[in-house]
C-alpha cells in the first residue's frame, strides 16, 4: 500500500470498516478510497480481491459506501431507512455473483466471478450491512461519540456500551483531549 494514503481502519464487520473508508465526516473528511486501486488495496485486505477497479466502479463503491452510512446511521438512531439509501443497497447486494466457499480450514471465503468482480465484491458488502441493518446479528449499531466522526459502528462488546468505531483512532484522540483538559485545569496535578 502506498505511504501517501492514510491507513485503512479495518474492523470485525465489513460493511462496517467499509463505512470508514471515508472518516472524519463531521470534521475534515478523510477519503481512504481516493483512487480505483486503492479501492482494490481495500477489498483484498478484506478478503474480496479484484483484479482491477474502472473509475465507474469506484463511483458505484462510493455511492454504496455512503447508502450504508446513512441507513446505518438511521438504524443506529431508530428512524426510518431512507428509501433511495435502501434501493442502492438492494441493487448492489443483488447485483452481486459471488459464492460463499468453505476452506479446508472451516473457514468462509469469498469466491468472486471473473466476469464482474468488482461488482460481486460489492455485492458481498451490501449483503452483510443487510444483515447488521435487518438485526440478524447478535450486536447492535450505535454512532461513535466522536464529535467530528459519528461514523456508525456496530457494537459486539457484551454490554452493548462501546462508545467509539475505533478505540485506537476516536477513543484515543478523546480521552487525550480531556487529560489535555483537566491538565489545563489543574496545572499542579502532573508534578
Amino acid at each position: 500500500m502506498c505511504a501517501a494514503f492514510p491507513d485503512f481502519r479495518l474492523g470485525k464487520v465489513l460493511s462496517m470498516s467499509f463505512t470508514g473508508t471515508l472518516s472524519e465526516r463531521h470534521g475534515v473528511a478523510v477519503e481512504r478510497i481516493p483512487t480505483p486501486h486503492r479501492l482494490v488495496d481495500w477489498l483484498a485486505v478484506s478478503g474480496l480481491a479484484v483484479d482491477s477497479c474502472t473509475a465507474a466502479q469506484l463511483g458505484l463503491a462510493r455511492e454504496l459506501r455512503e447508502s450504508i452510512h446513512v441507513a446505518a446511521t438511521a438504524a443506529a438512531v431508530q428512524d426510518t431507512l431512507p428509501v433511495a439509501a435502501v434501493q442502492v443497497i438492494n441493487d448492489c447486494s443483488a447485483r452481486g455473483r459471488a459464492a460463499a466457499i468453505l476452506t479446508p480450514e472451516g473457514d468462509r471465503r469469498w469466491r468472486l466471478s471473473s466476469a464482474s468482480r468488482v461488482e460481486d465484491a460489492l455485492g458481498v458488502i451490501a449483503s452483510d450491512a443487510i444483515s447488521v441493518i435487518a438485526g440478524e446479528r447478535d450486536g447492535k449499531l450505535a454512532l461513535c461519540a466522536s464529535p467530528t466522526c459519528q461514523a456508525a459502528f456496530f457494537d459486539t462488546s457484551r454490554s452493548r456500551t462501546r462508545r467509539w468505531c475505533d478505540m485506537n483512532t476516536c477513543g484515543n484522540r478523546q480521552k487525550k483531549a480531556r487529560f489535555n483538559a483537566n491538565q489545563r485545569k489543574d496545572p499542579g496535578s502532573a508534578e
